[in-house]
């Protein structure tokens, strides 16, 4: 396989899905905004499995942008990230804002999707309509590319659930494959934000892996408030990272697990480290309570 061949517009998505549907193959999805790194490339692989085609999709998305927040200095490595995905995929599709958004040019306009309550809570608390942003362009890319096969990554919880969510709601015909967090050996979940850090706050960023393992020990004997504040202390380690929040939700709902609550949890987590903000997450099979 070699260097992936780049569309950029929906004709040209069209005119390959028709071809894929006649030879009977199957396609693979893996949404991303580029800045591609070892994380990503492991949903390429899972969906090398899963599809008889891949496609990586490569578009910063400008909805999921509040204002103050990084949409202009997010990094575009285009040319790198479809050299990084050469024998990996067979397909990027990289449009512009235009194609995506067609209502911007005169075109027709893009349904809206709603992330409802859930979307609310934890990053929609304080990314506001962050999630609506990203269930329009999840759902305009399913629209676009009629994939089979929607491959995310485990790291953005809410995410995912929000995405599982959207696609039973609107019916979408796709096997939806969610794939475990890829790490540093220090524990960090590899993110595109984290070349944003110096070295001494890369080595702070350590503090919500710490977190979250101290979470999962705390629950082999702690219920939902003890395992919370396990979480929580772990910081006190850290002086360069702000915790923003931790908490156990139920998977079930994505809400907040109550205090009696017994079975799997999830835990999220987000903190500033200097100017940068991570996040991260852990399943905890049962809490001992």
């Amino acid at each position: 396989m070699s260097t992936p061949i780049v569309l950029h517009s929906a004709a040209e998505l069209a005119k390959l899905r028709a071809q894929l549907t006649a030879e009977g193959k199957t396609l693979a999805l893996v949404p991303t905004m580029g800045a591609l790194h070892r994380g990503h490339l492991a949903l390429v692989s899972r969906a090398r499995e899963l599809a008889d085609v891949v496609m990586v999709s490569i578009f910063v998305n400008p909805l999921q942008f509040g204002a103050g927040e990084d949409f202009d200095r997010y990094p575009r490595t285009l040319d790198s990230d479809v050299a990084a995905l050469s024998g990996a995929a067979e397909f990027v599709f990289a449009p512009d804002a235009d194609e995506v958004y067609p209502d911007r040019v005169g075109g027709e306009a893009v349904p809206l999707q709603h992330a409802g309550p859930v979307g609310d809570l934890f990053e929609g608390a304080r990314r506001p309509g962050h999630f609506d942003g990203v269930l329009t362009v999840v759902a305009r890319l399913f629209d676009l590319v009629e994939p089979d096969v929607a491959v995310f990554g485990q790291k953005d919880a809410q995410q995912v659930f929000l995405v599982r969510q959207l696609i039973t709601k609107n019916r979408v015909p796709i096997t939806f494959e969610v794939v475990p967090t890829v790490r540093e050996e220090d524990g960090v979940a590899l993110s595109s934000r984290n070349r944003y850090l110096s070295e001494e706050e890369r080595a702070a960023a350590a503090a919500l892996p710490h977190a979250l393992l101290a979470a999962s020990h705390a629950a082999l004997h702690e219920g939902v408030q003890g395992t919370r504040e396990a979480g929580i202390r772990a910081f006190e380690q850290y002086p360069l990272v702000r915790l923003e929040y931790l908490d156990l939700v139920d998977p079930t709902t994505f809400l907040p697990a109550a205090d009696d609550h017994q079975g799997p949890v999830t835990v999220v987590v987000a903190a500033k480290v200097g100017n940068t903000r991570l996040i991260d997450t852990e399943n905890i099979e049962r809490l001992h309570a």
